[in-house]
């Protein structure tokens, strides 16, 4: 969390929510709160984590990115 008034801290985490809302949470529509953790679950460990191209890793997938790094 950041500290009172300073956006700046939280930053990562607001873009992490931002990017999930506009990649998945606003093209679904969800009749429960289970519907949603599903949906979320499998944004997050089905493809954000392992799949997804990230700016700050020289647009690779985690993956891909960390397996270079086990070699």
């Amino acid at each position: 969390m950041s500290r009172k008034g300073n956006c700046y801290d939280n930053a990562r985490m607001e873009s992490f929510f931002g990017t999930l809302k506009t990649e998945r949470v606003y093209h679904e529509s969800y009749e429960t709160l289970g519907q949603l953790r599903a949906s979320l679950f499998d944004y997050i460990e089905m493809f954000y984590n392992p799949h997804r191209l990230h700016s700050s890793i020289g647009y690779r997938s985690p993956l891909n990115f960390e397996g270079e790094d086990a070699a």
